[in-house]
């Protein structure tokens, strides 16, 4: 039988995973942790996709209105924004003494295989974002509509698993290894990608550059604004934290227009970009800024250098 509830361990920070097959498993999973922390008074959110946020919607019934809702689909678009802009957006309104408790469902049929490395690196750092904190997130997975490689990469990023057999410690739990595994080389670029060699001199015309072959490439006006307001911040880190030059490439990709940064640095602070602006320490701004404005970032750092990879749709 589907366990009642997440289990709230000694430990302040609870990661678990639910895997689910079915709604029904899915509300025997996630109601009654949501009614459990409803009872005792805990500030409850939901970020789930859309059919799932009505489907708990409707099972909670009068207690709803307690909760805040949020489609995960849109949220959560860039998995790099969700520690940020969903979770600890949440968790920081309300006094670090206080258990939070939230229902976030990052990963769904649907993510595409460009997405999920990004999907897979969050759920590993939210252990880090969260550690000491007195909340709760729960992860469910749909077993029947994942493959898996990913519910094995869940069982790795989640200390505790919760299924229709009850509640069990993950002999699997192993985050730093997720984050190391998808730190990966991206994939080569196109060919005939646009680029530009920039020094700290250049970065007038690397605005304009990015805005240019951006509009060229079918970006709406709107949007290349948002993809020179990255540009901008990306090749500013590369001047102040690398060697102060930086490569910068543009091109089309799977309806998308993509904008990489290439430089000689190496970021060694993993949840850089990934943590609220007024709590980052030796920078990390921009790229928060970036995970803000982008559909998806793609990132790889090493000691040959870094790469950050921006996807924008009209």
């Amino acid at each position: 039988m589907m366990t009642r509830s997440a289990p709230l361990t000694g430990a302040p920070f609870v990661h678990p995973a639910l895997f689910y097959g079915n709604d029904d498993e899915y509300l025997a999973g996630t109601v009654p942790f949501l009614s459990a922390g409803l009872a005792d008074g805990q500030p409850v959110a939901v970020a789930v996709p859309g059919r799932q946020l009505t489907l708990l919607r409707d099972a909670l019934g009068a207690d709803a209105v307690r909760v805040v809702w949020l489609d995960m689909t849109r949220a959560g678009r860039n998995p790099g924004r969700i520690i940020p802009g969903v979770l600890r957006a949440f968790a920081d309104r309300h006094p670090r003494d206080r258990r939070v408790r939230i229902i976030g469902e990052p990963i769904w049929p649907g993510r595409s295989a460009l997405e999920y490395p990004a999907c897979v690196t969050h759920e590993a750092l939210i252990n880090l974002a969260f550690s000491g904190r007195r909340v709760s997130i729960l992860c469910p997975y749909d077993t029947k509509g994942l493959p898996e490689p990913i519910l094995e990469d869940a069982r790795a990023t989640h200390p505790t698993l919760l299924d229709r057999d009850g509640s069990h410690d993950s002999d699997a739990y192993a985050p730093e290894r997720i984050v190391a595994a998808y730190n990966r080389p991206l994939p080569a670029p196109p060919a005939d990608a646009n680029r530009l060699r920039f020094d700290h001199d250049a970065l007038p015309r690397v605005r304009q550059f990015a805005r240019d072959h951006a509009a060229a490439l079918g970006l709406s006006a709107r949007r290349a604004d948002d993809l020179e307001l990255a540009v901008n911040e990306l090749a500013a880190n590369s001047i102040v934290h690398a060697d102060g030059t930086g490569t910068l490439l543009v091109w089309a990709e799977g309806g998308q227009v993509v904008c990489a940064v290439r430089d000689t640095g190496t970021i060694t602070d993993p949840l850089v970009g990934r943590i609220p602006a007024e709590l980052a320490t030796n920078g990390g701004r921009g790229l928060l800024m970036v995970n803000h404005i982008a559909d998806l970032v793609r990132l790889h750092t090493g000691p040959e250098g870094t790469e950050v990879r921006v996807y924008l749709s009209s």
